[in-house]
Formats: C-alpha cells, structure tokens, sequence
C-alpha cells in the first residue's frame, strides 16, 4: 500500500468509506430499480424454511443462477474494493468464494426446522461453527485475507440504517423509542461504570462491552470497537460474551413467557429490551407468539436500540479523543477536531444517510404504499443481503477468534457484562409489564 496512493486517494483506502460506498450503492440501485418498476428481490435471494431436504435441493434447482449472479456482484464489490485498499486480490476472491458457499450451508442449516425450533438462527450458527473450525484447525494464510469481518460488518450496519427510516419511529409512536433509550442508557452506563470503577477495565473495552449490552451486539462492539480504537481482543471478547448471553436469554426469555402467558405485545417489547442480538431476539420474539409479538420486538429492538449504534459511536469517538487520550495542553486544541474527525466510525455516517433516504422514500409513498409496495420490494431484499453480510460477519468472527485469547482475561469481562443483564433484564420486565403496558397490550 504505497504512500502516494494514501495521500492521492485518502477516500478510497479505509473499510469504512468502502462500506459507505457499498451500502449506499445497494439502498440507491434498489431504489432505481423500484422506481423502474422492478426489484432487486430475485437478487437477493435466501434458502427458505424446509423440513424436507427436497425442499432445499428443489430451491436450489431453481435459483442456482441467482446464487451465482449473487456471488459474482459479491465477489466484484468486495475484490476490486479490497485490492485499492491495497490487499491481494488473487488471495482474497478464492477466500471469499469459501465465505460465500459457507455462508449458503450456514443459511440452509439455519432454515431447518429443527435448527429453527431450537433458537440456533444462521448468524449463531455461523459464529459456533467458525469458532469450532477456527480452534481445531490452523486457517491457511491465503484465506486470511478474506476474512474482512469489520467490512462486513461496516457494510452490514449501512444497509441495516435503510431498515430503520426516521419515520418508522413516528410510526410507531414515541413509546417504543422512550423505552429503548432508558434501557440503552441505563444498561451501557451500568456496564461502563462497572467495568471502569470495580473491575479496572480500560474504558474503550469498558464501552465495547456496554455498547454490545445495550444496542445491537455484534455491530455495537465493533462500532464502538471503530470508534475508541478499542484492542481487536477486546472486541473479541465483547462479541463473544453477546453471543452467550444472546443463547442464554433466547431460551430463559420464551420459557418465562410462556410460564407465564405473556401477552404477545409485552412478550415481545420485553424480548426487545433484554435480548443482546437481533437474529436471537427474533427467534425468542417468534417462538413465544405471532406477528404481534415480533412486531412489538421490532419496534423495541430493531428501530428503538439499535439505532442507537450511530449515536453512541458519535459521542464516544469525540470522548475518546478529548478526555480518554489528551496529550500536553499545547497541541490538544489543535489536534481535537482533526482526530475527532479521523477516528468518527466513518460507515455511520453511512447509517444515516441510509435511513435518511429511505425516511424520504417512505415519506413520499406514504405509510399504505410504504407496507404494500416499498417495503417488500425494497426493503425486504435488502434486509437479505444485509442479514447476508451478517453471516460473513459471525463465520469471520468465529473463525479469527481464539479461545486461548478470551481466556487470558479472566472472568471480569463476563462479570462486568452480566452486570448489564441484572439491569436489563428486570428493567425492561418493569417497563413492559408496569409502566407502558397499556401501549403493548393495544398492538
């Protein structure tokens, strides 16, 4: 990566502004293709639900040529991208073809019956298969390369800001957002706090550890992880940690609810608050009832946390630089705004220019058109190559984390977070259940 390309292009030489780019693209030729009278949504496609295998290889049967367009505009974006980042295409297009086909497997073995009735959604199976693959097997060197799990991810959150237009929250009234930002602030606050003042955590792993407990896990660590320059082992052990407790809260949360005959809308809003992922949260959501249930989860976790992940990396970059690393007093002041700059998450930028638009969209079409047309020929398939993304992501993540690694720490970090879940969780009960129960119960 030479120096004069860094210094002609310093737009084109980071995973962020790639991911914006990226993302960005994605949200804008769908939106094309809307207005065409098309839609990328044959594109975009998925393995669907099967309980016979016949099912799968009929799909397959089928779709095969989308699977391989799919591949060849993945492989495209990603290589071309990655190699004027300065990375060696000819390593990193097989690497990916084997994220891909991975990927394909995951997602099929994630829409079995069996695997669905059980909670174990693609992206968990994703990180527990590439964590069991990572620990037992050394990775060769040239499949390194296409383990990009920060681009993934980056690209992934991009797309995930046209799923949540401003209007959604309007929409859906002011409640859900009100709920979601005293869980969000009073959990990463407790994690933070914990962390910092009794456990002696450095504050960037401190935070990536609140982010992970109180927005959407995986792409808070690591947006957070962007934002304070946080040790890639620490957002390690984050996304670890919000995948066992993810487990652990998909299994205790639908057994509660279903003891105790939760109405589906505080089921749901409930779920919203407590659970650390949003493929767990779904699953917990769609285990315990209908659309009413995963509705209220929607609005509580998907619109009222994660949006969240832009906001809390905007305010902990400008923190980060100004109190957590000042240097002398001379060259703080000159320093500030340009390191601000420079260390901003540059892909949440991307979130909201995405939502932005998509709130423009909705705003346009209206809330009929918006459920009857845009949404599933537009939002829907980028939702599939967001939650495509996401894969990479969790099989990059397992296959590049050592457990040897997360051990070295201790117990702390799992102590610390789980002081967030003794918060969260009865927090969130309170204000379901009690304080905004009549909203609930009216979805």
């Amino acid at each position: 990566m030479s120096n004069e390309v860094k210094k002609k292009s310093p737009f084109l030489m980071t995973e962020d502004w790639w991911a914006v780019y990226l993302g960005l693209g994605i949200v804008l030729v769908t939106l094309i293709f809307y207005v065409a009278g098309g839609t990328l949504k044959p594109l975009a496609v998925s393995p669907p639900k099967w309980a016979s295998f016949s099912t799968v290889v009929e799909h397959f049967s089928n779709q095969i040529s989308w699977y391989l367009l799919q591949l060849l505009v993945w492989v495209v974006i990603f290589s071309v991208s990655t190699g004027i980042m300065g990375f060696k295409i000819k390593e990193y297009i097989p690497g990916f073809i084997v994220i891909f086909v991975a990927s394909a497997i995951i997602l099929v073995l994630g829409k079995w019956e069996l695997a669905h009735d059980n909670n174990l959604e693609p992206p968990i199976l994703a990180l527990i298969i590439g964590l069991i693959i990572g620990n037992l097997f050394k990775i060769p060197k040239w499949f390194e390369s296409a383990l990009r799990t920060e681009y993934y991810i980056k690209t992934g959150i991009v797309l995930l800001g046209a799923t949540l237009p401003f209007t959604m929250i309007v929409y859906a009234g002011p409640i859900a957002f009100i709920q979601a930002t005293i869980v969000s602030v009073g959990t990463f606050l407790t994690i933070y706090l914990v962390g910092t003042k009794l456990f002696g955590l450095e504050k960037p792993f401190a935070s990536v550890l609140g982010a992970g407990g109180a927005v959407c896990g995986v792409s808070g660590s690591i947006a957070i992880g962007a934002a304070t320059r946080a040790k890639k082992e620490h957002i390690s052990i984050g996304i670890c940690i919000v995948a066992l407790w993810a487990l652990v809260m998909i299994f205790f949360l639908t057994f509660f609810v279903k003891a105790t005959g939760m109405p589906e809308g505080i089921a749901g809003a409930w779920i919203g608050t407590s659970e650390f992922a949003d493929a767990a949260g779904f699953a917990a959501a769609a285990s315990v009832g209908g659309d009413t249930a995963v509705h209220a989860y929607t609005l509580m976790k998907v619109i009222g946390r994660d949006i969240w992940i832009g906001i809390w990396a905007f305010i902990l970059s400008i923190i980060s630089v100004v109190y957590w690393e000042k240097k002398t007093a001379d060259s703080a002041d000159r320093a500030q705004a340009k390191v601000i700059w420079a260390r901003f998450p540059k892909f949440v930028i991307g979130f909201f220019v995405a939502s932005a638009v998509m709130s423009v969209a909705s705003t346009i079409v209206g809330q009929e058109t918006y459920n009857s047309s845009l949404k599933p020929l537009v939002i829907t398939p980028i939702k599939t190559l967001r939650t495509w993304t996401f894969i990479f992501t969790f099989l990059s993540i397992g296959l590049t984390t050592r457990f040897k690694e997360i051990f070295q720490f201790g117990w702390k970090p799992l102590t610390v977070f789980t002081a967030g879940v003794v918060l969260n969780v009865p927090l969130g009960y309170f204000l379901s259940t009690v304080v905004f129960r009549s909203y609930w119960i009216s979805l």
